[in-house]
């Protein structure tokens, strides 16, 4: 049985979940643990972490925060870290996500949520609008897309 959790409202699975998304993302454990940590006690919409798990196992996940590594925006909250395990892939998870995430953020009270990415063509078939290419830390151009909640 597929669902997704707010590490928030299930803080026990802060550890796993920081697991989880260092280990896909090859980022410092210790970002997301932070990033967790200070969603519990958050008095903004944001920075919120879910998971998706199918029965006991973490298949994937996504969060929204206030900075997506980009180098220079003014755009804020941000949808991150969207992934599901490849073995789960085509069966519309990661659509479930999404569509999750934007409906938590719209009953918190945010409009509008953006997202960075190098992909074309998926997140437009989930009903986000295409921004512009903008700057990453890492000095590439990535692009930009928003979704009013």
């Amino acid at each position: 049985m597929i669902r997704i959790v707010c590490v928030k409202e299930y803080p026990q699975y802060l550890e796993a979940a920081a697991d989880y998304f260092s280990a896909i993302w090859k980022v410092d454990k210790q970002l997301y643990v932070d990033s967790m940590t200070e969603s519990l006690t958050a008095d903004k919409p944001y920075p919120r972490w879910y998971i998706m798990f199918d029965e006991d196992e973490i298949i994937g996940g996504c969060g929204v925060v206030d900075d997506d590594f980009m180098a220079d925006s003014d755009f804020c909250p941000w949808l991150c870290a969207l992934f599901v395990d490849p073995d789960c892939r085509g069966e519309g998870l990661g659509a479930r996500l999404l569509n999750h995430a934007v409906k938590e953020a719209g009953k918190a009270g945010l409009d509008v949520l953006y997202l960075n990415t190098d992909h074309t063509g998926y997140y437009e078939k989930c009903g986000w609008q295409y921004v512009g290419d903008f700057p990453h830390i890492n000095g590439d151009s990535t692009r930009v897309y928003s979704i009013k909640t």
